[in-house]
């Protein structure tokens, strides 16, 4: 890191530059994950019967539409994916191939043992009352999962909590300066918020691994991406929805 610089006062020059440039860097990153895992919580709290009024598997839309509308606001902040160029086609390639290594191991690692019971959490079931699948739902669900999702959990997970568990200045760490403890931490969080934890874990050390080895955040998001849209076309061909 480089060292702080001092100004007359005696204060670290770099402490005032930093202060507010590090709060709008972690609210604009921070911000919208909580606000999915809010809309989360109430999808999971909302009644399956339609006593609210609507049904509450459409709020999945307004997860997606409100989410969305944040990242788009703030999106010229987010320079590690403004900034950076599109991956080169090595990189791209691995992103693809590690999107969906994790895919097939993820419908694997069920195992009852490998799951964390979240309670507040149900399978998204795009059925109608007569049994077909309802494919309005199907796509919202499907574009939430495999386009807003891999951006919105990279930014909180990569390119904020695990340079952030570096050093508090997260937005001067390089994904190459990323150390054995703040991946670790990083990805136990990241655990945290899956049910299948053993293939949370596989995955969180595979997308940590892709963006401190490339150095670029669009390559972790395109295997999340990869990942994600897979499992979704599975999970409809297949029926399983409890993985979504």
């Amino acid at each position: 890191m480089v060292p702080a610089a001092r100004h007359s006062g005696g204060e670290p020059a770099s402490s005032r530059a930093m202060t507010m440039p590090f709060r709008r860097d972690a609210f604009v990153r921070v911000a919208p994950f909580v606000v999915f895992m809010v809309f989360l919580s109430l999808r999971g709290m909302a009644p399956e019967d339609g006593a609210w009024g609507f049904d509450a598997r459409w709020l999945y839309g307004a997860q997606v539409a409100v989410v969305g509308a944040m990242l788009a606001w703030w999106w010229r902040e987010y320079g590690e994916l403004v900034a950076q160029t599109w991956p080169p086609a090595r990189e791209l390639a691995l992103a693809v191939l590690t999107g969906l290594l994790v895919f097939v191991l993820w419908i694997q690692l069920d195992a009852p043992w490998m799951t964390i019971q979240m309670g507040a959490v149900r399978p998204f079931v795009p059925l109608d009352a007569q049994g077909g699948i309802d494919w309005p739902l199907v796509v919202v669900r499907w574009v939430g999962a495999a386009l807003l999702v891999p951006v919105m959990e990279e930014l909180f997970w990569r390119s904020f909590l695990m340079r952030w568990i570096q050093h508090p200045r997260f937005a001067a760490v390089a994904p190459q300066q990323v150390g054995l403890r703040a991946v670790v931490l990083a990805t136990f969080a990241f655990t945290l918020a899956h049910t299948l934890w053993l293939a949370a874990v596989i995955a969180g050390l595979a997308y940590a691994w892709l963006y401190i080895r490339t150095g670029r955040l669009w390559v972790p998001v395109i295997a999340h991406a990869v990942t994600n849209g897979a499992l979704g076309i599975w999970v409809v061909a297949s029926g399983n929805w409890q993985f979504w």
